[in-house]
């Protein structure tokens, strides 16, 4: 009669673990693959400062950013995220660049200024280059896009607002990878009492900025990293999206930056389909007196 031997527990024990660690694995694929891609955060952000007076407080600006339009980021999620960004009521509406991945291989750009010309905002709608709407032939399909779309396109130039006995000026650099950036041309003549928001793709820019009248740069280019892993933090972030990667940061007085940068995680992907602790961001700023 034969007996059957057990297998050491050692084995079921390294078993276990081989068959937790391949589910564990499998989770955080799908995870990051079919899900986080397809979330959208809304993040409400206050910017309080002397600039901000009587006249402009409470003005609410919707950012948008890299929404990398193609396989990936559809035509019906463009529509679903406009019809969010009018649920919100914002006063302004800027876009920091990056419209769709890559222009060569888009089918049908035509299709994408009536859905961007949904976008409701009283005080105007403004835009400017990423690298991505300068390379692969979209520099000129872009401009024209964006003309369809409503939307102002700021190529190293401001445009002035006024509320009241107050000023906002919404000033736009070119990108800064692909593009001609020129800080003297954008900022001359600007009002040394206006509010002054600059749009700008790449974020790292701010350390730039040295002796330019800047309450809020707003970017974005830098998707959060993509891809977060615990205790590593972003896997990659392009050029010029290495020191300031997301969210608000605040400088000091005297520091030769913006008063304030917000970086924008970005709403699609680029290079691969995949978001991991960066969820895409839809972003609210609100302007408050200090």
């Amino acid at each position: 009669m034969k007996t059957k031997h057990k297998k050491p527990a050692c084995f079921k024990w390294f078993l276990g673990i081989a068959v937790m660690s391949l589910l564990a694995a499998a989770s955080v694929y799908y995870y990051a693959r079919y899900a986080e891609p397809n979330l959208l955060q809304l993040e409400n952000i206050e910017i309080r400062t002397p600039s901000v007076t009587t006249d402009l407080d409470g003005i609410r600006i919707i950012q948008i950013s890299d929404l990398h339009l193609g396989k990936f980021y559809t035509k019906s999620k463009l529509l679903s995220l406009v019809q969010r960004i009018n649920g919100l009521k914002p006063d302004l509406v800027v876009f920091t660049g990056d419209l769709i991945d890559n222009y060569a291989a888009y089918p049908s750009p035509g299709s994408i200024a009536p859905i961007l010309s949904q976008i409701k905002a009283p005080l105007g709608k403004f835009a400017v280059y990423g690298n991505h709407d300068q390379g692969g032939g979209a520099k000129h399909p872009y401009t024209r896009i964006m003309a369809d779309s409503g939307f102002t396109l700021l190529v190293n130039r401001h445009q002035t607002l006024s509320f009241g006995h107050s000023l906002l000026v919404v000033a736009g650099l070119d990108d800064f990878l692909l593009g001609s950036p020129n800080m003297k041309k954008t900022f001359r003549g600007i009002d040394q009492s206006a509010f002054v928001l600059l749009l700008v793709h790449e974020p790292d820019v701010a350390d730039r900025l040295s002796g330019y009248p800047v309450d809020l740069q707003l970017s974005g280019h830098s998707h959060g990293g993509q891809v977060q892993l615990p205790g590593f933090g972003p896997v990659y972030t392009p050029p010029l999206a290495r020191k300031y990667t997301e969210g608000l940061y605040t400088f000091h007085a005297g520091s030769h930056r913006p008063e304030y940068l917000y970086v924008n995680r970005g709403v699609g992907t680029t290079r691969l389909p995949f978001r991991l602790d960066s969820v895409p961001e839809l972003t609210l700023l609100t302007l408050k007196q200090s």
